[in-house]
């Protein structure tokens, strides 16, 4: 039977050839849809590897199912003559609109595999996958003007070129992206997983998500901040991954002393303090020196002031730094390492101290500086200071009290 038989029967059988038309698409349809996407499905859920489980659920074979019976149609569409032409129009409009989801749903697959490696450092390719979609359905938007008009797509892209000063407003935002994308990526400011903090925009939290135009920060109050992509390049913003990486999170504190404490050691005082063992060594040191200042001047030596002396507060410092050396939780050598005095001030003398803990998570990183600093304030008594508060009402209650009495 050749071409001009089947015209011959189609002609004669109209009612029966468009019967079969529709008999075939629907078993096509039926066949890519139960047999083939549904097999699919279950191969990808009965495999080891994820990639095909992600490739499952963003393609949905079952949508893509739908080209078989458009395929069907595109094809049959001779079968009305008076019709083929819009029919035809209408199934290649479907058909490159359905291409089009599907291609976008495999950009989404690629970049979920792509962030799901274990190699994944955290540089997003989303944004360069958003500048394709677009580019993708804007192409797609011309192509269906130009087969629902009936003109050339050459014609429509002609026209288009006095509608950029418009297509620049409208996609200005986009462009921007673009650019702060390209800006991001290659001076390496943020990464997916980033710690960083935008004051401008009241964020301080995990990067989770960079797309072409926003970027979500989950802060630690597990709220979501939405930044746009090209404001993040114009505003201050500190990004704590360099902390992270280096293995050390700094500690830098102040133990206020009231001044009014401060004073020179007696040899009562030192030999009481000569007995704690972290600064035994340091205190025998000290006290050889003024012995032998003594002994090789003894007329001279008549005040308290006369040669060198130790006062309680330079002790205190010395048992600080004894102590954190001995801390294995602490850097000793590899990060600054500083325990000094600050500018007096109507709060007193500040006692500050500059440290690095081994370790950078969060909770390790506070209990370890909470510790430190409720072991050095519950010290400051055992070396005759007192820690400089604010007075509250119990001391004016102490006070008046006192006065009574």
């Amino acid at each position: 039977m050749n071409t001009l038989d089947i015209q011959s029967w189609v002609a004669g059988n109209l009612f029966s050839a468009i019967s079969l038309g529709v008999l075939v698409g629907v078993i096509l349809f039926l066949f890519t849809r139960n047999i083939i996407a549904r097999g699919l499905m279950q191969l990808a859920a009965h495999t080891k590897t994820k990639v095909d489980d992600v490739l499952v659920k963003h393609l949905r074979p079952v949508r893509i199912s739908w080209l078989g019976p458009l395929a069907v149609l595109y094809a049959f569409a001779f079968l009305l003559p008076e019709h083929q032409e819009w029919i035809r129009d209408i199934s290649l409009f479907f058909i490159m609109w359905l291409a089009v989801l599907t291609f976008n749903s495999l950009l989404n697959a690629l970049n979920e595999i792509y962030e799901s490696r274990s190699s994944f450092t955290g540089v997003s390719i989303q944004s360069y996958l958003d500048i394709v979609k677009i580019l993708l359905v804007i192409v797609a938007i011309i192509l269906s003007v130009s087969l629902l008009s009936g003109q050339s797509p050459i014609v429509l892209l002609t026209g288009l070129g006095a509608l950029t000063a418009v297509l620049m407003l409208i996609f200005q935002n986009t462009i921007l992206s673009f650019v702060a994308s390209i800006q991001i990526a290659t001076h390496d400011l943020i990464k997916e997983g980033d710690w960083i903090e935008v004051p401008s925009y009241d964020a301080d939290g995990d990067v989770i998500d960079i797309s072409l135009h926003t970027i979500k920060i989950q802060n630690w109050d597990k709220t979501i901040s939405v930044i746009p992509t090209y404001k993040i390049v114009d505003v201050a913003l500190k990004n704590w991954r360099g902390m992270q990486q280096s293995g050390g999170r700094r500690i830098q504190r102040s133990i206020l002393i009231d001044m009014n404490s401060i004073k020179i050691c007696n040899d009562a005082i030192l030999n009481r303090l000569a007995k704690i063992d972290l600064i035994q060594e340091y205190l025998e040191s000290r006290l050889r020196t003024i012995r032998e200042y003594q002994a090789a001047d003894p007329e001279k030596y008549d005040s308290p002031l006369d040669g060198p002396q130790i006062t309680n507060s330079e002790v205190f410092r010395a048992y600080i730094v004894a102590y954190l050396r001995k801390r294995v939780d602490v850097h000793q050598t590899e990060m600054p390492f500083l325990v000094r005095t600050l500018e007096p001030g109507p709060n007193g003398l500040p006692v500050e101290i500059y440290i690095f803990t081994r370790t950078t998570e969060w909770e390790e990183y506070e209990s370890i500086q909470a510790e430190i600093f409720d072991h050095l304030i519950a010290a400051t008594g055992e070396f005759g200071l007192r820690v400089f508060q604010q007075p509250t009402g119990l001391d004016f209650a102490a006070y008046a009290q006192s006065l009574g009495g």
